[in-house]
């Protein structure tokens, strides 16, 4: 009996012991045009096996890639795409660079803040006032869509005030659209009222229940 310890590796797992001993024939295949049809047999056997590659773009590109790389870059046939480099596919990434930036309040985002933080370059009387009234509004809104339970105006101002280094300072705080309002545009108003009506069916269901 011949065990998988005493067989050569898998090299793509996805595909099967019996396509990785189909492409280990095709390289002993000495006719080249036959080697080709024994390559192009293999791609449609590797096209049935993994249907959902046929979802990615230029999906036969990336079988052909599997095909070298299961033939350890030793096979050589006719493809219609450039033979991939063993030492391309195998360069590291490089290193991502996340951002140092820190964020006072994380609900709100780097963006709201980021534009806060640039509205001392507005000059105009009117567009600052413009932009006061709105990213209050849409903090408001941030705020409940992080914590949709409640939000005091003047909570808002005061961060609106500390973000913009005090360049916004909303006078009056009670002049922001009402949370309710907010919530209807959110959709969470109205999903809390669905919850709550079905709660209540399922309620009047059990009373029917135990009635009967």
């Amino acid at each position: 009996m011949e065990y998988n310890t005493t067989r050569g590796p898998l090299i793509l797992p996805e595909y099967g012991r019996n396509v990785q001993n189909m492409i280990a024939h095709a390289m002993e295949i000495e006719n080249r045009p036959e080697r080709n049809r024994a390559a192009q047999a293999i791609i449609e056997v590797m096209g049935q096996l993994n249907p959902h590659l046929r979802d990615v773009e230029d999906y036969r590109h990336k079988l052909w890639t599997h095909l070298f790389v299961m033939s350890n870059f030793e096979l050589d046939v006719d493809s219609p795409y450039d033979k991939p480099k063993q030492e391309v596919l195998n360069e590291k990434p490089q290193r991502m660079v996340y951002p140092s930036s820190k964020i006072r309040y994380g609900h709100y985002g780097k963006y709201t803040q980021a534009i806060l933080e640039a509205s001392k370059e507005v000059e105009e009387p009117l567009e600052k006032e413009y932009l006061k009234s709105t990213m209050a509004n849409f903090m408001k809104k941030q705020f409940l869509a992080y914590n949709n339970d409640t939000v005091e105006n003047h909570v808002i101002a005061q961060q609106l005030k500390e973000l913009s280094k005090g360049e916004l300072i909303l006078e009056n705080p009670d002049d922001l659209v009402n949370t309710n309002t907010l919530l209807r545009t959110m959709g969470i108003g109205q999903n809390q009222n669905k919850r709550f009506n079905k709660q209540k069916n399922n309620k009047n269901k059990k009373k029917k229940f135990i009635k009967k």
